[in-house]
């Protein structure tokens, strides 16, 4: 029995039969689960011989019928797809950067039976910033919806434990970037330098191995946007992980 059909049944099993009936003549689970599948395998990126980084992060879009006939279910249907995301993931070599997510939305163009997937990857930030260093600090890095202080001295970016901000990708160095930061208010200066990576940086989409940084600055490493922030007032409820 083929990985789909196994899918299937599990689904079958998990939700009852009233499940297929709403979806009698609407967008089939199955469907999006192979369509799932054909996403990562469409937007594969080779790591290695053995390893390929596929998208974590994937938008099912469905017309408003489809939609409301699923949101009694879509808890459990997400579950049940990444699940089966994973096991195709396994069997063909695939690194995900961060944790499978699986979001369902409405698309006006869309009719009854029709759906699209827009999927990214998005690797998984950590550090180990309080909430109120972030409220505090006066220059900070948003990154994958997240916030993190940046340090007089020097804030060390990258994917090995050492580093002060933490990427799960492929693609960043165990010590990537470091920005630094020096003065105050009107004379606040921030930098930013390679150490030595394997990929380098991009800063506003130029390949640099160090430069001054502004507000709004957008610094790309492996697969990775930080956009630099200069804080003027206190910062709201930004999130750390």
């Amino acid at each position: 029995m083929g990985a789909l059909q196994n899918f299937e049944r599990r689904l079958e099993q998990a939700i009852s039969g009233a499940f297929a009936k709403a979806f009698r003549s609407a967008v089939q689970p199955v469907e999006i689960a192979a369509a799932l599948q054909r996403e990562c395998n469409n937007n594969a990126q080779i790591l290695s011989r053995d390893r390929r980084l596929v998208p974590n992060l994937f938008h099912v879009e469905l017309s408003q019928t489809d939609l409301d006939r699923l949101s009694a279910y879509d808890s459990t249907l997400a579950a049940e797809l990444r699940g089966q995301l994973q096991e195709h993931a396994d069997s063909q070599g695939y690194v995900f950067p961060g944790p499978i997510r699986i979001d369902f939305e409405s698309a006006d163009d869309l009719t009854t039976g029709r759906f699209r997937i827009r999927s990214q990857a998005q690797a998984q930030v950590q550090s180990n910033a309080t909430q109120t260093q972030v409220r505090r600090a006066t220059a900070l890095v948003d990154v994958n919806g997240t916030q993190h202080p940046l340090h007089p001295g020097g804030t060390v970016v990258g994917r090995g434990t050492e580093a002060d901000i933490r990427i799960n990708d492929p693609g960043v160095s165990r010590k990537h970037i470091e920005f630094e930061v020096a003065g105050t208010g009107e004379h606040l200066q921030l930098r930013v330098r390679d150490l030595g990576s394997t990929n380098g940086m991009l800063v506003d989409g130029h390949r640099v191995a160090s430069t001054g940084l502004r507000d709004g600055s957008e610094v790309r490493i492996g697969n990775t946007t930080l956009t630099v922030r200069v804080v003027t007032e206190p910062v709201g409820g930004g999130g750390v992980v």
